[in-house]
């Protein structure tokens, strides 16, 4: 399955402060972010943030927040975002096919969301060198789970890639800089 733009949209689940400060790797796992973020931005894919529990671990980090235009975010305390109405409702009115998932944790948020987007029939697609945990082999065991699940992982460079299509597409030389 090749992924095309006008049926894909991307979600960041949960990038905040609290939880980043606690990630293994949080600078890396940010720099990706940022990389993908701005990929998906050039493409023209969807963007969607979460944001677990903001009253307690805060907003979404301003490295991220300061690439989207018009910023929002849909609140959730489920651990899967697709648990929460307005995430849902989102998925739904975007008619969207294939999505990118990013952010935090691996083995928890991200896993869930995966697994319950694949129930519902849609493809999930995780970026794992745009997702942590705390500890690495948190990562690991999400990484296999996934595999388990039947779910696609790739990396930030892979999926941009493929977005882009061909070297021909005039977002080439911007995707290409970035990743850079």
């Amino acid at each position: 399955m090749r992924l095309k733009n006008e049926d894909t949209i991307g979600v960041a689940i949960d990038l905040q402060d609290r939880l980043l400060s606690v990630m293994n790797d949080n600078e890396k796992l940010i720099h990706s972010c940022s990389i993908l973020t701005k990929g998906l931005l050039q493409l023209n894919i969807p963007l969607f943030f979460t944001q677990q529990y903001t009253k307690g671990l805060g907003e979404t980090t301003e490295q991220i927040k300061s690439l989207v235009e018009n910023f929002n975010h849909i609140e959730k305390k489920e651990f899967s975002c697709w648990n929460e109405p307005e995430f849902k409702l989102k998925i739904q009115k975007s008619h969207a096919k294939n999505i990118i998932l990013f952010g935090i944790e691996s083995h928890i948020c991200v896993l869930q969301t995966a697994i319950d987007l694949k129930e519902e029939g849609y493809n999930p697609i995780v970026v794992m060198d745009c997702v942590s945990s705390r500890r690495e082999r948190d990562i690991l065991l999400a990484e296999k789970r996934l595999h388990q699940e039947n779910i696609i992982t790739t990396s930030c460079e892979a999926i941009l890639f493929e977005l882009l299509g061909t070297a021909e597409n005039p977002n080439f030389k911007a995707i290409s800089n970035l990743i850079k």
